[in-house]
Order: structure tokens, then sequence, then C-alpha cells
């Protein structure tokens, strides 16, 4: 097992810059998920640790090694891909064994090996079928097995599940958390799902644009995010946002609705007063109308009944915005609506940057 750090990492083709400066210590033994939309940067970043991408500037450690210039078979890392990459020809125990019989490993620890691997992933039944005569999840599980077996000081996902339906996808992750938690090893994984990212990390880096845009763990992202960016890419459904002035203490919608909040009151000495804001609401965060200073009357657009909690939509001050309910609650559309605010869940961003206003 190893650390790995990134130092004013980056990479660019030409004049278009993907990846931009990075600064990120991933500590021994930490499960590390690279988030963000397409093209924000992680695959690259990923690839470049691998050593399948060459760097255009920064450094990087695995471990107290400099590997910025050594091949990928002299990092001691273990990728796994979305698309498997598994010899077709060849059994399960020949693809788990292939890179263990190119580093010279005796036949019988290889055995061994992939013998133990194989029980921890539960495929010891299919060591000597072919990957044509297995499922994805299973296919998914012998890459995973392969990475396994080389015991290396980090493994790398690129976004393992992409390629499995949504159950699937469930149980794989799952097995990644349960291997996670046997091995120890330090994991980089990436993925643009943040469902994925929220149930595996130790931390998540969330990467706008080619920069960090916040790190911490899935707490911290999703309870204090430092952007609306981050907030309306964690949690779903997302974060809701509307545009709204720092008044008097209050904050005022476009439509006359107001929400008297003792934090803003107090944010009067620090500048907040008169600001324009951007205001976000968890959906879980709207209840019942109790205090009449946190209340917001709309109008309601569209309900959605899920069974186990109701989706209303509703517009404030020309925004729409969603509320998680209780199943029973089915306003009509087109009703008036009048809901409550859990004011110490709200989050201020300043309308300009679209920062958190601390």
């Amino acid at each position: 097992m190893a650390s790995v750090s990134l130092r004013k990492l980056e990479k660019s083709y030409g004049s278009l810059r993907i990846v931009k400066g990075v600064d990120l210590e991933i500590a021994d033994g930490e499960f590390v998920v690279f988030v963000g939309p397409s093209g924000c940067g992680k695959s690259t970043t990923l690839r470049m640790v691998a050593g399948l991408e060459s760097i255009s500037g920064g450094e990087i450690r695995i471990g107290e090694k400099v590997v910025n210039r050594l091949p990928p078979r002299e990092r001691d890392i273990a990728m796994v891909f979305q698309d498997y990459a598994l010899y077709p020809h060849k059994t399960v125990r020949e693809n788990m064994g292939f890179s263990l019989k190119v580093h010279g490993v005796p036949a019988r620890e290889a055995d061994v090996r992939i013998n133990e691997a194989a029980e921890m992933l539960g495929i010891s039944h299919l060591l000597e079928r072919r990957p044509g005569q297995l499922s994805g999840g299973q296919r998914q599980r012998v890459a995973m097995g392969r990475a396994i077996v080389r015991r290396p000081k980090v493994f790398l996902f690129d976004e393992p599940l992409s390629n499995l339906d949504a159950k699937l996808r469930g149980q794989v992750r799952t097995e990644i958390k349960r291997l996670h938690q046997q091995i120890g090893t330090t994991i980089i994984y990436v993925t643009h799902d943040q469902v994925e990212a929220m149930t595996l990390a130790d931390r998540i880096v969330i990467l706008k644009g080619g920069d960090i845009e916040q790190v911490g763990t899935p707490d911290e992202v999703y309870n204090r995010p430092q952007s609306v960016f981050v907030g309306g890419f964690v949690g779903s459904p997302a974060m809701n946002f509307a545009k709204a002035k720092v008044e008097a203490g209050c904050l005022a919608f476009a439509d006359g609705n107001k929400l008297r909040l003792e934090a803003v009151r107090a944010g009067r000495e620090t500048g907040v007063e008169g600001r324009d804001v951007v205001v976000g609401i968890r959906p879980e965060h709207f209840g019942t109308a109790a205090d009449p200073a946190a209340v917001l009357v709309a109008r309601v657009q569209v309900v959605e009944p899920l069974g186990s909690d109701t989706l209303v939509h509703f517009a404030v001050g020309g925004d729409v915005l969603t509320a998680r309910m209780p199943p029973e609650m089915r306003p009509e559309p087109g009703s008036e609506f009048r809901i409550g605010v859990d004011p110490t869940k709200i989050h201020l961003f300043d309308a300009a940057s679209e920062r958190v206003i601390n």
C-alpha cells in the first residue's frame, strides 16, 4: 500500500488545458473518488497517475517515489477499466493469472493468489469459463480479481460500473466497498455518478473544468457545499436554487416571498445585508409550515408520487423548486401551496461568484 501525491499536476493538448494544476494528497489506504461531469479532467488525471498519459507539468508521487517518467509496469499500480479488457480466448483463471505469469511469479504462488481472489469475489465456480460465458457483473468481478492478484500499492478504477444495468451496478458497488474493507489498499476511483461517489468514498474530489472545486467527506460535500456547482451536483433530486436579495435580515424573492433568518440578520455586520444571493435548499429540507417566518407561498406546478415519498414542484420568484414530501401529501397542480423551510439547512451563495457565503 502507498500514499499518492499530486502536486501542480497539469495536462494540455496544445493550447487546450485539460487539467489545471491539481494539488491533492491521498493517504495510504484511503478510498478517494474523482467525480464530475464529462470533460472535467477526472479520467485524464487517473490515466496520468497510471502512466497511460504523459503529464504536461507537476509531479506524481506514489509512496516516496516520483513516478513522472516511469512506465505503467514500474508504478506498482493495477487498473480496472469500464470495458473489462479481458482476453476472450482465455479462461477466467488464465485472465486473472496472466500478469503474474508475465512478471515471473511461480505457478504455485500464482494459483494461491488466484484462488484467494476468486473466493473473495465469489467467482471460484467460474475459473474455467471464458469471458463470453459470463454476465457483465461476472466479467467485472474477473477484472477486479485480475487487479487483486497483483497485490499492487494502488488500485485505479476508471468508471468500472458504467456498462452495467442499475441492479448490477448496486451489487458490484457493494462488492467494491467490501473489497476495500478487506484488503485496505489505496483506491482512486473515477465516476460521473454521484451516488457511487457518496456510497464508496472516504473522500470525494469534485472536479470542474480541470480544477478541483471541492474535496471532502461525503457528509462535507453534501451538507457544506462550497459552491453552487457542488450543491447542484451532489444529491438526488438536486439542490434547489433560487435568486434572492438580503433585505433587513430577510431573504427577499422576486415574487414577494420572504424568509427571516437569524443567520442572515447576524450577517449584516459582515456585509451580507443588501447582497444579491443564490439560496440553496435541498428537497428534503422542506416541511410543514409551522413557523410563519420560514414559510414560502407558491403555486403547485407538478406532483410526482414515488410510493415512498412525493415530489412537489413549485415556483418561487421565477425559479422552480422541488420538495420531497410524505407520500400522503398530494396537493393539486395549480393550487396555492404553503410550505415550511428548515432555516438551519439553508445555504447562501454569492450571486456573482457562486461561492458559499460563510
